[in-house]
């Protein structure tokens, strides 16, 4: 069940675009031509995720960390419906 999320991408200014969750990742996609490759089609696998908070600053940031010490941080506009989302299919990963 993907679910689409209005969003952007915080990585040296605000980048925007679009966060696909499904069972197996969340998947960032814009269309700006000038923001390097892969953030263009950014997909963060839900089992190399290792935490995601929280964080006001005006809107809701999420910040993801990521098991390989990375972290991804992401202006989303609808936090409650994400973060229930996220949580569904957080518990399916864990299965």
């Amino acid at each position: 069940m993907k679910k689409t999320f209005i969003s952007s991408y915080c990585r040296g200014g605000i980048i925007g675009g679009v966060l696909y969750a499904d069972e197996s990742a969340l998947t960032f996609k814009t269309n700006k031509l000038t923001v390097a490759r892969e953030v263009r089609n950014l997909t963060l696998r839900l089992d190399e995720i290792k935490d995601l908070q929280w964080k006001w600053i005006v809107l809701p940031i999420a910040s993801i960390k990521m098991k390989s010490g990375e972290t991804h941080r992401f202006i989303i506009f609808n936090k409650w419906r994400f973060d229930k989302h996220y949580k569904e299919i957080s518990k399916l990963k864990s299965i």
